[in-house]
This record gives structure tokens, C-alpha cells and sequence, in this order.
């Protein structure tokens, strides 16, 4: 019988790569004699879990008849809902408007479902329930003159970049109002003048390099920035992930890219999809930080966020977060979710990411009355009830404006730097000032 091959651990030096800080560390335990009798430093690498719980479920497939179903195998299906975890960085009132963001979120895509039901919506909608705290917590935690690229269950980010919920009614009824005049009825749609976000694309994964090359564009203007952006737990396999978030970590870019873990990419389940425990171990793989987050609680979700985009301003580099959760409806609003095991939606929607932060503000913090509560989701539904009657009554767009905006025309936007002219320096062979080469990215 052959004896097994001993470990091999090649040096730091011989690895070109200095000893990182976070989240790889040298083995505590290790004498530095050890160390150097074994060939050089051990490195054990840790993941940052803010979760107060960690739920483990197993599926497997069964077959009755012609039909192919998936029941859960094992797991506690009956454990407690944790608290929300104390946010180190929210206060109070943060906190309310956070908590009112995300209701709006909710009740926008209620109206949406009830759009299409009537037939007023062009198209298919696709819905974050279960997901508003990942969506609006995430994207509260940038600046206001930093930049998102949202996917297509992140419209609860859209909002708190500041479109309105008719914004995004119109976009899906394709309605002369919406922010592509009628040209797009889904989620195609941004705004890089006055909110800096990115359009979507449907391509997933493709978000991850454009984001990157805008942080890397604001770097050659001058300016560290933190950018964000998402891809679910399917779309994290694709090939253009890994090339653009390996670009942004070789280029130490400001990204932050949120992992939308919900378990199920479109009717596969998530541990049939990989093999890894956590989706945030592939982090260690580009040597930059990886950090899991329940993503029901928002506190969670704003705190990793807020120090993942600190470190993107201080130059540090990118950071992976891995939210986990429970998509509540289907991949669209045509999928059923009949695939999905009826006690694993019941688990999660008692883990409801609104019914948590509502029982955080009012019953454990205090910060609202039972009142002021009342108040606030009644001013959410004016809101909401104003924005829907407008966009059901804005008109469809004419047809003679459909061969508008297809082509760039003299004068209709000016392409300038954002935040400063690139830097330059030295002198050319005439006497001028020559511009730095483009090959100096970092």
C-alpha cells in the first residue's frame, strides 16, 4: 500500500505574497522554530460569521412516479428565531427610516403582484420577498456619490438610492414614464448622472467587472470609493465572477460583492449547486475578506456592509459577503415554487426580515410606540397608493418614439470624468504634460 504524500507548504517568500492580515493568520500555536523547521509560515484562514444561528438542512430527491420533489432530510425545522443582532453602527433613527424602507419594498412588490394579476404588467416581475433586508441594508450603507449595480430582487435597493416606487411600477408597466420610456418592462434600468446606479444586466455576473472598472476609474480620478453589487448563489458559478472579482482583488478595487444565498438557484437547491459549506470560503480563494451574514437581519447586513465599504474607502480591496436567506417565491412570478418543501418556506417565514425589525424597534428597543408604528406603515401605504394611481394612469408611449435614444445623437449626453481629471504627470518630449500610462492601475 503507497503511504500517503506528505503536506506540502511552500513558503511565503517563495509564494510572492506578504503575510495578509484578514482573513488569513498564521497558526498562533506555531513556535517560530516549528514554523521554519517545516518550511516556512502555516496559514489557517477564518471566515467572519455574524450569524446568531446557523441553520443546517439536508435534501434529497424523491421520485413518485413521474414526478420529482425534494423533501428535507434533516434539520432542526422547529429552532427558535434568534434576536436581531445590536448593530454597532445604526442609530435610532436610522434604524426607523432602514425599517420603513424596507416596508415600502414589500408593500411595492404586493401592488406589483397585483398588477400583473389584472394583466397591467408587460412581462414576468421577480420578486425579493424575504430578501428586503439584504437589498435596502446593503445599499444604506454606501455614500450617496458611491455606486451600486442592483439585480433584478434588489429593488428595495433602487428605492433607497432614491427611485420612487412609481419609478418602478412604470418601468413594469412600460409606461411612457418610467426611466426607459417605455422601452424595457423589467428591471433594466438605472441612472449614472444623479443616483449612481448601474443598470442591471441580465448576463449574470457581468455587474461584477463593471463595478470594478468603476472603482477602478474613480482611483485614476483621484478617489477611493466603495461600489456594490450582487449575484445570487447560481449566478456565483458563472465564469465572469470569478474573472471580474479576481480583476478587483488583484487591483485592490473598493468592491463589495453581496452573494444572495437563497438557497435555491431557480429550482435547484443550493447544496446541489456546490460543495463548499459556505459560499463566502471562495473569498479565501482570491485573497480578500469573506464574511456571512443571516440575511433576514438587517443589522447584520448594514454592519458587514458599512465595514466592507470602510475598507474599500481606506484602499483596502474587496469584500465578499455571503447573505443567507430564503427566496419566498419562486425564480419569477410564473414559477410556483412547487419544488420547494413546504416546511422550509414555514421556517423562513417565521423569520420574516420585517416582522423581525418591527419586533426590534418596537417591543425590545423601544424606539416606537405601537402608535407610531401604526403611523408609519399608514404613511407607507398613502405613499405607495399615491404611486401606483400614478403610474396606472401615465400613458403608454407613443408609437412614434420607439426609434428614439436607439442611437447616440450629437449632443444627448456628455461623457466626463465624475470626480475629478485623471491625474497626470511628467512631461512629454515637446515640453507638455504627458499623461500617466494606462498599464500603472494600481
Amino acid at each position: 500500500m503507497a503511504k500517503n504524500p506528505k503536506k506540502r507548504v511552500i513558503p511565503a517568500e517563495k509564494r510572492g505574497r506578504t503575510k495578509p492580515s484578514f482573513p488569513a493568520k498564521v497558526k498562533s500555536q506555531e513556535s517560530r522554530a516549528e514554523s521554519a523547521e517545516r518550511g516556512g509560515d502555516l496559514r489557517t484562514y477564518t471566515i467572519r460569521d455574524y450569524r446568531l444561528e446557523k441553520p443546517n438542512f439536508t435534501l434529497r430527491q424523491v421520485r413518485v412516479g413521474d414526478e420529482v420533489r425534494y423533501e428535507v432530510e434533516s434539520g432542526d425545522l422547529s429552532a427558535p428565531v434568534p434576536p436581531i443582532r445590536e448593530s454597532k453602527y445604526l442609530h435610532r433613527e436610522q434604524c426607523i427610516e432602514l425599517y420603513r424602507w424596507m416596508l415600502l419594498n414589500r408593500r411595492m412588490e404586493t401592488a406589483l403582484e397585483n398588477l400583473y394579476k389584472q394583466g397591467q404588467v408587460v412581462g414576468g416581475v421577480y420578486f425579493g420577498l424575504g430578501q428586503e433586508a439584504c437589498s435596502c441594508a446593503s445599499a444604506y450603507a454606501l455614500n450617496k456619490d458611491e455606486w451600486l449595480g442592483p439585480m433584478i430582487r434588489n429593488q428595495g435597493a433602487l428605492l433607497v438610492r432614491g427611485f420612487s416606487p412609481a419609478d418602478i411600477v412604470m418601468q413594469y408597466m412600460a409606461k411612457a414614464g418610467s426611466p426607459t420610456k417605455g422601452r424595457d418592462a423589467s428591471s433594466h434600468f438605472g441612472d449614472i448622472e444623479r443616483r449612481n446606479v448601474v443598470s442591471p444586466i441580465s448576463t449574470l455576473g457581468d455587474l461584477i467587472p463593471v463595478l470594478a472598472g468603476v472603482a477602478l476609474g474613480a482611483r485614476l480620478q483621484g478617489r477611493q470609493i466603495a461600489v456594490m453589487t450582487y449575484i445570487g448563489d447560481g449566478g456565483q458559478s458563472t465564469g465572469v465572477t470569478y474573472e471580474g472579482l479576481n480583476f478587483a482583488a488583484v487591483q485592490n478595487l473598493g468592491l463589495v460583492l453581496i452573494v444572495e444565498n437563497n438557497l435555491w438557484g431557480y429550482s435547484t437547491p443550493a447544496d446541489m449547486q456546490f460543495r463548499v459549506k459556505d459560499l463566502a470560503e471562495r473569498a479565501i480563494a482570491y485573497g480578500i475578506p469573506g464574511m456571512i451574514v443571516d440575511g433576514t437581519d438587517a443589522c447584520q447586513v448594514y454592519d458587514a456592509c458599512h465595514e466592507a465599504c470602510e475598507r474599500a474607502r481606506r484602499g483596502e480591496g474587496p469584500t465578499l459577503i455571503e447573505a443567507k436567506m430564503m427566496r419566498m417565491k419562486g425564480h419569477a412570478i410564473h414559477d410556483a415554487a412547487e419544488y420547494v418543501p413546504k416546511p422550509l418556506f414555514e421556517y423562513w417565514k417565521r423569520r420574516d426580515p420585517i416582522a423581525r425589525l418591527e419586533d426590534y424597534l418596537v417591543s425590545k428597543k423601544k424606539w416606537l410606540t405601537a402608535a407610531a408604528n401604526a403611523d408609519l406603515i399608514a404613511g407607507v401605504e398613502r405613499q405607495l397608493e399615491a404611486d401606483r394611481e400614478l403610474a396606472v394612469n401615465s400613458p403608454m408611449p407613443t408609437p412614434e418614439s420607439a426609434a428614439g435614444g436607439v442611437y447616440c445623437e450629437a449632443g444627448c449626453h456628455e461623457i466626463k470624468p465624475k470626480y475629478a481629471m485623471p491625474a497626470r504627470r511628467g512631461t512629454s518630449s515637446s515640453g507638455g504634460k504627458r499623461s500617466e500610462a494606462a498599464v500603472h492601475l494600481k
